[in-house]
C-alpha cells in the first residue's frame, strides 16, 4: 500500500501543472483524489487518465458558490476529506505594481489567496472529524521577491503568513498546516509567461541557472515532497514553508 493509502485528497488546480502532478503523484500512493479545477477538457482528461475512483467538480476556486459544492460534492462521494490542497493559481499579470489594474489584482488576490479563505470556511469541519491536514502551493518569490510581478509575490507572501496563521489556529483539531514553495517549475504556466518575456530563448537558460543545483525541474518533483507533506511521515510538520527550489532559496546565482 502507498503512503496515502485510504486517503482523500481535495486538490483546487489538480487538471494541469504542479496540481497534475500532484493528483498523479497521489493516486499513485493509494489516495482518491477529487479535483476542483476551471478548465472542464482538461479536466475530464485528468480523470480519464487517474481512472476510478478518483472525481472531480468544474469550478472556479474565486466563486464561494463553487467551492461550497465541490466540497460538498466530495463529501457525498468519498464521506470524507482527510486533506485539502490549496493549489490553484494564478501568475498574471506580470507588472510592477503602479502597473497593475484594480481588477487584475482583485482577480489574481481572489484565485491564489481567498480561494484559501473558501475552502477552509466549508472543508475545515469534515478536516476536524478526520484530524486531516491542509497543503498550500506558495512560491519562493513569496520569501525571496520578484521583479515584474507585484500582485503574485504579495499573494505568495501573504500565503506563507497565513500558513503559519492556519497551522497555530488548527493545531487543537489535530489539523497539520504546510506550503511547498518552489522555485521555477516547468509547468504551462510557466511555459506561457516565458512566452512573453522580451526574450524567450534565453529564459531557460536563467531558469536553469537561478536554481543552486542547476536546473529548473518538472512538476512532479514538486509532487513528490507534496506526497510526504500529506503522509503520516510528516505527522509531526506544521506551520512549515518547504523550499523545492534546488536551492535557489539559498541567493541566486544570478
Amino acid at each position: 500500500m502507498g503512503t496515502l493509502a485510504n486517503r482523500i485528497i481535495f486538490l483546487t488546480g489538480g487538471a494541469s501543472g504542479i496540481g497534475e502532478a500532484c493528483a498523479t503523484a497521489y493516486a499513485s500512493a493509494g489516495a482518491s483524489v477529487f479535483i476542483l479545477d476551471n478548465q472542464p477538457d482538461r479536466l475530464t482528461e485528468t480523470l480519464a487518465r487517474l481512472g476510478s475512483p478518483h472525481a472531480g467538480f468544474a469550478g472556479d476556486v474565486s466563486y464561494e458558490a463553487d467551492v461550497k459544492a465541490a466540497v460538498e460534492q466530495a463529501l457525498q462521494t468519498f464521506g470524507r476529506i482527510d486533506a485539502i490542497h490549496n493549489n490553484a493559481g494564478s501568475a498574471s499579470p506580470s507588472k510592477s505594481l503602479d502597473q497593475t489594474t484594480e481588477d487584475e489584482w482583485d482577480q489574481l488576490m481572489a484565485i491564489n489567496l481567498k480561494s484559501v479563505y473558501w475552502t477552509t470556511r466549508y472543508g475545515l469541519e469534515a478536516l476536524k472529524q478526520t484530524r486531516g491536514c491542509v497543503l498550500n502551493t506558495s512560491s519562493m518569490v513569496g520569501e525571496l521577491g520578484q521583479p515584474i510581478h507585484a500582485a503574485y509575490v504579495a499573494s505568495k507572501g501573504a500565503m506563507n503568513a497565513l500558513t503559519k496563521a492556519m497551522a497555530l489556529d488548527y493545531a487543537p483539531f489535530g489539523i497539520r498546516v504546510n506550503a511547498v514553495c518552489p522555485a521555477g517549475v516547468w509547468t504551462p504556466m510557466l511555459r506561457d509567461w516565458a512566452k512573453t518575456q522580451p526574450n524567450p530563448a534565453a529564459i531557460e537558460t536563467y531558469l536553469n541557472e537561478i536554481h543552486t543545483l542547476g536546473y529548473c525541474p518538472e512538476a512532479h518533483v514538486v509532487a513528490d515532497v507534496c506526497v510526504f507533506l500529506l503522509s503520516d511521515a510528516a505527522r509531526f510538520v506544521t506551520g512549515c514553508l518547504m523550499p523545492v527550489g534546488g536551492g535557489a532559496e539559498l541567493g541566486y546565482r544570478r
